[in-house]
């Protein structure tokens, strides 16, 4: 029996990084990416790429990836009042989160996805968060999926599985993580293609990608590949 998937795909080096990890173990990947009113809309463009360089240098991937879809949640855009849709400062907000926190949006996203999932006959979801070197979402926790995937799989009386292989690994762990699913052509294009500059910022490349390189998705990237280099 085949094994498929649905891999939450912005376009940044993480979601990425789930790609690849899900093209290695399931026989039929699709990809879906969310329009939120991001400040860094960019990426949806940037994802688009990444596809056409993945399906280029990775024939026996190629195979694997099926449709992709781009779903508009404008409106969690309008309702979020934050620095990830607003431009703003960012930094930390009353509550101890960076302003940069979107409520409910990891939430939504998977619940939205499960529903595609649900139609298209698709039983396990991909997503990048991570809990181990993240900005300090909440939603990014692994407690929080998991109650999500009981709730959604209650719901819909399905049986989901939510997956995600970045979790418990930093960005030097997902840098060496890249290199080991696809060598250095995957490394090079989630360096090349990707975004994940919090304020959709391409016109500086770094060694480890393009950003601002001050907001704290550039930071925590930074970081990551200098450890990652001074290890090889």
């Amino acid at each position: 029996m085949a094994t498929k998937a649905l891999v939450l795909f912005s376009g940044g080096q993480d979601s990425t990084a789930c790609l690849a990890w899900a093209l290695t173990r399931f026989d039929h990947v699709e990809t879906i990416g969310f329009d939120y009113g991001q400040r860094h809309r960019i990426e949806l463009d940037c994802r688009l790429q990444v596809i056409r360089e993945m399906r280029q240098h990775f024939p026996e991937w190629a195979s694997k990836l099926g449709e992709d879809r781009v779903i508009d949640l404008s409106w969690l855009g309008q309702i979020s009042d934050c620095a990830l849709t607003d431009e703003r400062a960012i930094e930390l907000a009353e509550n101890g989160f960076p302003n940069t926190f979107v409520p409910g949006r990891n939430l939504v996203f998977f619940l939205i996805a499960s529903a595609i999932a649900y139609r298209r006959g698709l039983t396990s979801l991909v997503g990048g968060m991570c809990e181990t070197d993240f900005s300090g979402y909440p939603d990014c926790r692994e407690d929080t999926l998991k109650a999500l995937q009981v709730a959604t799989n209650l719901g819909m009386a399905s049986s989901f599985r939510f997956e995600t292989p970045l979790m418990w690994i930093d960005k030097q762990e997902t840098f060496d993580l890249i290199q080991q699913l696809g060598g250095q052509k995957l490394l090079d294009i989630a360096i090349e293609y990707t975004h994940t500059c919090y304020r959709g910022d391409r016109s500086q490349r770094h060694s480890w990608g393009y950003g601002c390189g001050e907001c704290p998705a550039c930071e925590l990237r930074k970081s990551g590949w200098e450890k990652y280099i001074s290890e090889k």
